[in-house]
């Protein structure tokens, strides 16, 4: 039988077929990934300049012996490291979110799953031999170095405008000053209130991207100048809808600006407009709404997550997986599955 016979079959199959066919493919193709080459990557990509110290920043760094790991039925050797200075020893996964994890032969899978935006219990079921809660605590660590993913400034044309969430406690016992929400729920007060979570989303026509948490209720400019103030400059052109705290900001930082009323008839003025950044709005909350409410003291990990698949255009192949391993290694973390739980907004 040829490929696009195969191919021809499965269209005929049912979709819940499908689906459990999809689900095969990936628990069982997964494992060929080679993860050798990932980790070379990760090798040349953090000391492309030299060895450093990740302890005390030293260039006084020098290998010190290799190292063991089993993946799989295969043992691997990597290389370690010692600095000079402070004498402690290292590796190219110290402070990351591979680091002191077990069954490091699971992790392509794993991500293979969050770039298909499976819940932690599917995730779970498809890998075999992880639980879900410790794939809850893989998750946030590497969306916790994928959150320091940096550009330097935008470039031309910016359009800037704010969505809000609901402020969730999910997963909190004890919840004081209100009852419970299920699935979300609704705010006790009509409009903005401190019960909405304001995020804030800046892009320009090279698609760079800023996304972030300012703050419980409606904008102020100076949130505005502490989450994004570096990045902008009076060179740039900027576009918003019609909230003042907009018009002020660019104001002070000499901007051309040009605003757009969200009941108003004109939303295009030439090249002018707000619809690339109110577009990205529609995704973003259409893709979390998969989670059915998202605790505010995670939000931004989960704003980190949408913007990396936005980056890789939502694929989930072999190029995608090694980019989210490669690109979430190269930032260090010290979070602990201790601190990750007791996290605070």
């Amino acid at each position: 039988m040829t490929l696009n016979e195969i191919i021809a079959e499965i269209k005929r199959l049912k979709p819940v077929e499908q689906q459990r066919l999809k689900e095969f493919f990936i628990t069982s193709i997964a494992s060929f990934y080679p993860s050798q080459p990932i980790f070379q990557e990760i090798n040349e990509r953090k000391n492309k300049e030299g060895y450093t110290c990740i302890h005390c920043n030293s260039k006084q760094v020098v290998r010190f012996g290799r190292y063991t790991v089993k993946l799989g039925t295969k043992d691997v050797e990597r290389q370690r490291y010692r600095c000079k200075d402070c004498r402690k020893t290292f590796t190219d996964v110290t402070n990351t979110p591979l680091y002191r994890t077990h069954k490091p032969e699971k992790w392509i899978e794993f991500i293979k799953c969050m770039l298909e935006g499976f819940s932690l219990r599917k995730s779970a079921e498809l890998i075999g031999g992880i639980h879900y809660v410790t794939l809850f605590y893989w998750r946030h660590k590497v969306l916790s170095a994928l959150e320091q993913m940096d550009f330097n400034a935008f470039s031309g044309i910016v359009e800037m405008d704010e969505t809000y969430f609901l402020y969730s406690e999910k997963g909190k016992r004890n919840i004081q000053d209100r009852k419970p929400r299920k699935r979300g729920g609704s705010s006790r007060f009509r409009g903005i209130s401190h019960e909405q979570v304001c995020v804030l989303v800046a892009r320009d026509r090279q698609k760079t991207t800023y996304s972030g948490v300012l703050g419980r209720g409606r904008i102020a400019k100076t949130q505005l100048e502490k989450a994004i103030g570096s990045k902008l400059s009076s060179d740039n052109t900027l576009c918003t809808d019609a909230w003042r705290a907009f018009s002020t900001y660019a104001k002070s930082k000499s901007m051309e600006h040009y605003r757009f009323k969200s009941d108003g008839i004109e939303r295009v003025k030439g090249i002018y407009h707000i619809q690339n950044v109110n577009s990205y709005h529609g995704r973003l909350k259409s893709w979390i709404l998969r989670f059915n409410g998202v605790a505010t003291k995670y939000l931004d990990h989960y704003l980190s997550w949408f913007q990396f698949l936005e980056i890789v255009k939502h694929r989930s192949d072999g190029g995608s997986i090694s980019k989210m391993i490669v690109e979430s290694c190269l930032f260090p973390i010290n979070e602990t599955y201790n601190s990750l739980r007791t996290y605070q907004y």
